[in-house]
């Protein structure tokens, strides 16, 4: 599932391609998707011109001079735009014509597990993410809440960091990741953290996501950027999809287990269990 720097790549890329144009057709495929699309929200969407493309945690925001499209990836969404000539790929469930024609913003998801979905205006969005209880975003998240967070759950680390409520935006690939880089065991309990262990971890998801960023996310399966590019971050995991191989610091083999329901990778050695 794409997150926070895929989507992020995603928003970057679109970002140029999209602000300043207007939407002037809509098709739709037949099958559903993860959230109902309303066939209403057409009229709403159609000659609006896109002002701004922002993220919030794993979620892509497009302003449309009123409404709002929230847009989710799911586990196999690419949202880019194309040429119009160009071929429209099988499941390709959305397609936005842009103003001179010769664009095409489009949604492809094998899955349909993501979605499409309008909202009047931004305090109903904001009201939808407050109702939902999405956490924070992780750049500069204010030490003492995330201890406080941290110690006040009996869940190991590997769970508390898919939890979304703490954190927006990290899942499988950037918790393991984040947790390697932290040293920290991700069987270990949230609320058995010391002071520095939980600002140590705090910096790690931060600084992880920051590279990820920079190297345009990780492809490993459908992922592609708004433009319709890959990631590269895949090539630099310390842990994740990488049982059975030697530890880029010492050496040791990376073990997978599953914590929270989820593939979960570490070093059993740079990541001993404490607490």
């Amino acid at each position: 599932m794409p997150e926070l720097p895929e989507v992020e790549t995603v928003v970057r890329d679109l970002r140029p391609l999209l602000v300043g144009r207007r939407l002037t057709r809509l098709e739709k495929s037949a099958l559903a998707m993860r959230r109902n699309w309303d066939d209403r929200w057409k009229k709403r969407l159609v000659s609006r011109t896109v002002r701004a493309v922002e993220r919030r945690g794993k979620w892509i925001l497009l302003d449309l001079e009123g409404p709002w499209m929230l847009v989710h990836l799911g586990m196999t969404g690419q949202f880019t735009v194309a040429s119009s000539k160009a071929p429209r790929e099988n499941h390709t469930h959305f397609i936005f014509r842009l103003d001179d024609g010769d664009a095409e913003l489009r949604f492809r998801d094998i899955r349909r597990f993501g979605s499409l979905t309008v909202f009047d205006d931004r305090p109903t969005l904001d009201s939808f993410f407050i109702a939902s209880k999405l956490g924070p975003e992780p750049f500069g998240v204010d030490a003492k809440y995330w201890l406080d967070a941290l110690r006040s759950t009996r869940r190991n680390l590997k769970a508390t960091l898919l939890d979304q409520t703490i954190v927006a935006g990290v899942g499988n690939i950037y918790a393991d990741e984040s947790l390697h880089l932290a040293k920290l065991h991700p069987g270990r309990l949230a609320n058995s953290l010391t002071a520095a262990e939980a600002e140590r971890l705090r910096l790690a998801v931060e600084n992880v996501l920051t590279q990820a960023i920079a190297h345009r996310g990780s492809t490993i399966r459908d992922y592609v950027g708004g433009s319709g590019l890959m990631g590269g971050f895949q090539d630099e995991f310390g842990v994740y999809g990488r049982t059975g191989e030697p530890c880029r610091g010492c050496r040791s083999e990376i073990t997978r287990i599953v914590l929270a329901g989820r593939s979960t990778h570490f070093c059993a050695r740079c990541q001993k269990q404490r607490g």
